[in-house]
């Protein structure tokens, strides 16, 4: 997150609801009334008094929380039959008929990206054109096999130039030489990799060649549940945990063909870089995080350690990895990956998506990893239709020309503008209104909240790492004190919010956008639309980066000179739509010429 974003976690609206009260023992519907008049309907208000005594005092003091100012009058009413009136709705947590939510179980309301009467970039078929074959030969060197992109590696094991096996020692001797510096690695699967390996090339000498993952090395965020294999969630709690089942993503990758070589690392419980074995560096400047939450993925791409990866997106987990990593994130359309076996942060912001080294590379794993599945109510039937050699001559690319001129925006983004006038594609000014974008942040920390209410109240919390003010630990307490009335407000908003985006795309066929800017991000995270962040060049930093709020006695190195970095741009699709921004991603990348760089010493 952002440090506009951290600020909301203090300033945000908050409610006396979840902490004023340690609620006692709710009544039973024995307890009730049995002498009441017949057909005298239950009134709000009258359930017999449970939990402790609250004054106005008690609301005078909440009223700090929640923005809002009562009367003498409002304060005696309300303190007076809090006990009878609201007090009752703690039953589930508190008793004495508490009741335990699965974490399997999702909540009744969904979110639906595709708005009532609006269409959106769906299209009508699928059709995958890949690029074309150039027929490169095999290079000797290991590392030049290792850093080549998925599009190639595919033709070499298919050519037989390379066996799944023979690629898989090389990364796993690559990961065994690399990880201790960059940490990115939770669980090395050697056996389980190289018995897929094996698997995968003897169906291909066999003559069954499944596609072009198939007997691939891929790495999964620590995330996605894999049976008989710990997926511990970056987080000390869960760190000895091992799922009996695959997630569905791990079960269409291994449909594929492709070859799960580690677990890699994320911060812990999705945020940031930090988890229980460290912080996971970034192979450009080993001095700085990798940024996260896709912390791993991000790093083990950047150094050539997997294939290819698959992160988890809530509010910018994709993104901001790839782009202080320099690889390719496809963040795909709420609802086009099923999220069935994957940790829940957000039941209506999580995403699933690849990271790769090349913009193809991402859409190879999409078309693999797509679709619905029944243990994920929100995924849907999508359709995918990607040609990495049609025009793009004629699109229409928006872009917010103040974001342009200020930071986070870079010459490089200012670069990416004038390439897009370069192929042929035409800019056009947008503009959205100056609303409390942030104040949609709600939606993620209170569900965030829920998902992990039980590690909150048995205050396993504590077991975390990091505990400072901008991490999972107070946010999800504070969490505890939101206002459920301000919840659904602000859900009306994100409706609203929408509406906007739909206006916007009215009129272009993609966004450009710098990669880190927090309206966009929080924005199209709650909106749901695609995202593609690819390298587009290299700044110079005078210090290094932190995904976490300054802390004054723990400075962040400084560089003189200063160093050199991949900085990349964002291009965000209209729903399901990933399609047009891979071809133009395809196009620019090309036109950039940056893609095959590779961090020193890697």
């Amino acid at each position: 997150m952002t440090t506009s974003r951290r600020e909301f976690v203090a300033l945000g609206s908050m409610s006396l609801l979840g902490g004023a009260l340690a609620a006692q023992a709710a009544p039973s519907p024995a307890s009730q009334d049995q002498n009441a008049t017949p057909g005298a309907p239950p009134a709000f208000g009258t359930a017999p008094p449970v939990g402790p005594e609250v004054s106005a005092a008690t609301f005078i003091e909440a009223e700090k929380l929640v923005q809002v100012t009562m009367t003498d009058a409002d304060l005696a009413e309300a303190a007076g039959n809090w006990q009878m009136q609201m007090a009752p709705v703690y039953e589930r947590r508190t008793g004495p008929r508490k009741l335990a939510l699965e974490t399997t179980l999702a909540p009744a309301t969904q979110w639906n990206p595709s708005l009532p009467g609006i269409s959106t970039g769906m299209p009508a078929a699928d059709r995958f054109v890949r690029s074309a074959d150039l027929h490169l030969r095999l290079p000797a060197n290991e590392e030049d096999v290792a850093f080549a992109p998925v599009a190639q590696l595919s033709r070499w094991i298919a050519g037989r130039q390379i066996t799944s096996e023979e690629l898989t020692e090389i990364y796993l001797r690559r990961i065994e030489r690399f990880d201790p510096k960059l940490r990115c690695v939770i669980t090395v699967t050697r056996e389980h990799a190289l018995e897929q390996a094996r698997k995968a090339d003897a169906e291909i000498a066999g003559g069954h060649y499944r596609g072009p993952l198939h007997g691939i090395p891929w790495g999964a965020k620590d995330l996605l549940d894999t049976a008989g294999i710990a997926t511990t969630y970056g987080a000390e709690p869960f760190r000895d945990r091992v799922p009996a089942a695959d997630s569905a993503v791990v079960k269409r990758l291994n449909a594929a063909g492709a070859v799960l070589i580690a677990k890699l690392s994320m911060g812990a419980l999705a945020l940031n870089d930090i988890w229980f074995g460290g912080q996971t560096m970034n192979p450009w400047l080993p001095e700085e995080g990798s940024s996260g939450s896709s912390a791993g993925p991000g790093a083990a791409t950047a150094a050539g350690l997997v294939g290819f990866a698959v992160g988890s997106e809530t509010g910018g987990s994709i993104v901001s990895p790839s782009m202080r990593c320099g690889v390719t994130g496809l963040r795909p359309t709420y609802g086009r990956v099923p999220r069935t076996g994957a940790m829940t942060l957000c039941w209506s912001l999580d995403k699933l998506g690849p990271m790769a080294r090349s913009v193809e590379d991402t859409m190879l794993v999409l078309e693999a990893i797509s679709g619905p599945d029944r243990g994920d109510l929100d995924s849907v039937p999508s359709k995918l239709a990607y040609d990495a050699e049609a025009s793009v001559a004629g699109l229409r690319v928006g872009y917010f020309p103040a974001w342009m001129k200020e930071n986070p925006a870079t010459d490089v983004d200012r670069a990416a503008l004038e390439t897009v006038k370069r192929l042929g594609m035409t800019p056009v000014e947008v503009s959205i209104p100056d609303w409390p974008y942030d104040s949609l942040n709600l939606i993620l920390f209170a569900e965030a909240g829920a998902a992990f209410e039980e590690l909150t109240l048995s205050g396993k919390l504590d077991e975390l790492k990091v505990q400072v003010p901008d991490a999972w630990p107070n946010v999800f307490r504070q969490s505890r004190f939101l206002s459920a009335v301000d919840f659904v407000q602000t859900d009306r908003l994100r409706r609203k919010v929408a509406l906007e985006m739909a206006r916007v795309f009215s009129g272009v066929d993609l966004l450009l956008v710098p990669s880190l800017r927090d309206e966009i991000l929080v924005i199209t995270n709650a909106t749901g639309h695609p995202s593609l962040t690819l390298r587009a060049g290299f700044v110079e930093v005078s210090e290094a980066r932190s995904d976490w709020a300054p802390d004054p006695q723990h400075p962040l190195p400084k560089f003189s000179p200063p160093r050199r970095v991949p900085h990349g741009v964002t291009l965000i699709g209209r729903l399901f739509d990933e399609g047009t921004i891979a071809q133009v991603g395809v196009a620019m990348e090309r036109s950039f010429g940056v893609a095959g760089e590779r961090p020193p010493h890697f």
